[in-house]
């Protein structure tokens, strides 16, 4: 009978280090987005580019009206913004950082998923200018909460 060696901890960091194996974190799959925004927008164009960045695996789809999958969705008016997205059966509405997303997808609350309002200054997507707090808020069927609160992309809650 052949003994099978185990590697050394020098022998998988050596791996790591020549990029021949990923950490576990790195093999789970990255979430895959779908993104709704109106093919004129640019700011729409950094949010997903921020995105990928952060690992997600986006595909745009361009319309010009994004009334009607809102109104599929169920994202309340009160907190549209300028493009929609789906990931994992939750929403994500307006320019949400990644930060925030990775999070909703770790605890999977009961809801309809994420919006930010409006177009904040500073978020992902929207960084030119001073950038301000803003939230981050979870919204389900029958309301609303915030979930998270950011300046720029960095979580400040």
């Amino acid at each position: 009978m052949h003994e099978i060696a185990l590697p050394t901890r020098r022998n998988v960091l050596a791996l790591l280090a020549a990029g021949l194996v990923m950490p576990m974190s790195a093999r789970a799959e990255a979430p895959a987005m779908l993104v709704h925004k109106d093919p004129n927008c640019g700011c729409c164009g950094g949010w997903v580019e921020h995105l990928q960045a952060e690992g997600f695996v986006v595909t745009v789809e361009e319309a010009v009206d994004l009334r009607p999958i809102r109104a599929r969705l169920r994202v309340p008016q009160s907190l549209s913004s300028c493009h929609t997205a789906e990931v994992s059966g939750y929403v994500v509405e307006g320019h949400v950082p990644a930060a925030a997303i990775r999070r909703l997808l770790e605890a999977r609350p009961t809801a309809l998923g994420l919006a930010v309002p409006g177009m904040p200054a500073g978020s992902p997507g929207m960084e030119s200018g001073t950038p301000k707090p803003y939230d981050v808020v979870l919204f389900t069927s029958d309301g609303q909460r915030p979930f998270m609160r950011f300046v720029g992309s960095k979580s400040v809650i």
